[in-house]
Parts: structure tokens; sequence; C-alpha cells
């Protein structure tokens, strides 16, 4: 398949730029199937979801905590930076983006922006770009040095990293909603989304209905941001993403499958994460996987998930999960009766085709 038969026409308007008052508020989106195979919509509240999920089953979150990974400062000479932290490598140092007119050769510094009329701007640390690191084959990384603590410098002087598509400056709001309830390990700049919908009560009753909870961990990279730039799809490199599962979230697996159980898998981050362990055999670990029509699918039985952007491999996953006209079908549909889109809108259920 191609680039283009991932495109779709969406309404700005139908982009959700904060999250609703509630959390489990959102609607859901149940794609089935009537009799004779064909896909069906049912719109539903997404705390019906207990109705979809039997006391056999197992849901599979993303455990990771998004960081505060955009950071704002100036260049010796005095031209401003912009720098979006990829990933966290060692006390005091990362792997990062910036945006600049002139990214600084190896050895300069970026002092960054103080954010309180509290400390004078010449007090505020200053970053050492150390030069470029190639992160599997794509060279538009720096590794970057901290004069102290990278996370301490971070939460002082860092910025919630919002997607694109959203157009208002991070606030109070989204340093709350843009954290799923069950975050606790830091180290993603992105959240993963589908996790957003749920809340400490609607846990509980799925909890009190018998489905089983696990996590597994994946720091979720700038990279899923990263348009796909070739038509043929199989010239497109996938970032690479940091991930680890429990032995016990396996243990949970096993159970569920010998209880004849389904696996549902909370976002895209929790479906490749798995279905790389499922390749690999290894519970933590690096991994590019890149999920499009043709995969064959060895774990997750179901998946919760939002909806993603035209010409996305997030969209290519889906459409792999649950079959290329299904997905097209229900993102007509979800345009018509004006669903809410991406990381504050509403979520799909889907099954296994």
């Amino acid at each position: 398949m191609q680039l283009s038969d991932f495109n779709y026409d969406l309404p700005p308007e139908l982009i959700a730029q904060h999250p609703l008052p509630q959390r489990s508020a959102s609607r859901l989106l149940e794609l089935a199937q009537t009799a004779d195979g064909r896909p069906e919509c049912i719109d539903r509240s997404f705390t019906d979801i207990v109705q979809l999920i039997g006391p056999n089953d197992l849901l599979i979150f993303n455990d990771t905590r998004v960081i505060p990974a955009r950071l704002f400062g100036q260049k010796e000479t005095g031209g401003q930076v912009e720098v979006l932290i990829e990933r966290i490598t060692g006390p005091n140092q990362a792997i990062a983006q910036i945006r600049a007119s002139k990214v600084p050769k190896p050895g300069g510094k970026i002092r960054l922006r103080a954010y309180s009329d509290i400390v004078a701007p010449e007090t505020a640390p200053e970053l050492v770009v150390n030069g470029r690191v190639n992160i599997g084959g794509n060279s538009d990384f720096y590794e970057i040095v901290f004069p102290e603590n990278a996370m301490s410098v971070l939460e002082s002087y860092g910025e919630l990293p919002l997607p694109p598509y959203i157009s208002h400056t991070p606030d109070e709001e989204d340093a709350n909603r843009y954290q799923t309830v069950m975050a606790q390990k830091p180290g993603a700049v992105a959240a993963p989304t589908a996790g957003l919908h749920f809340d400490e009560a609607l846990l509980k009753r799925l909890r009190d209905h018998g489905v089983q909870q696990a996590a597994i961990t994946l720091h979720v990279g700038a990279g899923t941001f990263t348009p796909v730039r070739h038509e043929d799809l199989a010239l497109h490199q996938m970032h690479y993403e940091w991930y680890s599962i429990p032995k016990n979230t396996i243990e949970a697996i096993e159970r569920t499958k010998q209880n004849q159980g389904k696996v549902i898998a909370v976002g895209t981050t929790s479906i490749r994460t798995l279905e790389s362990y499922a390749i690999t055999g290894q519970l933590e670990g690096e991994t590019n996987l890149f999920i499009t029509p043709g995969f064959e699918f060895k774990i997750v039985d179901a998946l919760i998930t939002n909806f993603h952007l035209p010409k996305s491999t997030l969209l290519m996953l889906v459409s792999a999960f649950a079959g290329v006209d299904a997905i097209r079908y229900a993102y007509a549909h979800a345009i018509r009766e004006r669903y809410r889109f991406f990381s504050y809108g509403d979520a799909m259920f889907l099954r296994r085709t």
C-alpha cells in the first residue's frame, strides 16, 4: 500500500484543543461487524467500555510519564533556540532535537530562558551541545549535557511538549490532564493518549467486574509526530523507542490466554511493545516496529485507541489491526458524527480482524 491510501480530510474544528471536564466523559466508537461481515459503527460513551470487556480479559496500560521536555534558550551569539528532549540518557545527559537558525557547534552553549522574574537570566543554567547523534539512521539528534541533574533542570525550566496540532501554550490543566492516572515512570515526550480516558472510578469498576490490569512501559519519543515522507511505505524508517515489560505482565498474558480471555491493549504504544516482544522475545530494549496492513498480530486481541492523524504510522497500525476498509468506514462515520479527534479527543474500540 501507498502513503496516499491513508489520507482523509478532517475539518479543523474537530481537533480537540482541550480535554473534557471529566476523563471518562469522552465518546467511544465501537467498530463491530454485521452478520454478513460488513463494518458497523456503534456510538457509545467511554464508560460503556465495561460492557465490552469480559471478566477473563486483561487490560494492558502504558505507565510512562510525560516529562517537561521542551526548553527555550539563547545561543552565545544571541540567537533563539528551542530544544526538545528525545530521551534522558544519563544523570546530566540527554539526546534532543534542536530548532535554531543555526545549531550551535560542538561545545557551543545554550543559556536557558528563565521563567520567573526571581531568577536572574545570567544565573539560568547553560546546556552544552556535544554534537550530532545517530539513532536508527536518523542523525537529526544532538547530545546535550546539563550542568546538573537533567530532570531537575527540566522540572524548573521545561515546558510540557503538547502535540503540534494543539495551539495553546501548556497550562495547569494540561499539566494534569496530559498525563494518564497510571503514569509512573518519567521519560515520554508525548502521552499514551488512549489511557487519558481512564479515571480511578472507572478503573475500580473494571476491577470489580473482574477485569485484570497490567502495565508495560514505552517512553514515547518525539518521532511519533514525524511525518511519513515516502509514498512507498517500504522506504519509511520508524524511530526507536525504549520499552520494558515486567515478567508479571507476561505471566498475566499467559493466564489470560489459558482462560480463553482477551488481551486488550490500551493504546498503540502498548500494542507495539507487546508485538515487539512477540517477535524478539526481549522484555526490554529498543523497538522501531512499523506495523502496516499484512502484519500478523500474535498477542493482542482488541485495542482501545484515539483517532490518528492522516498519513500517520498510527493510522496504518490500526488499519492493520482492524482492516483498512473498516477503518476508513469508521473514520468517515466519526467525522460525520462530529467526534473529537487526536490526543484530547474521543476513543475507539477495535477488535482484531
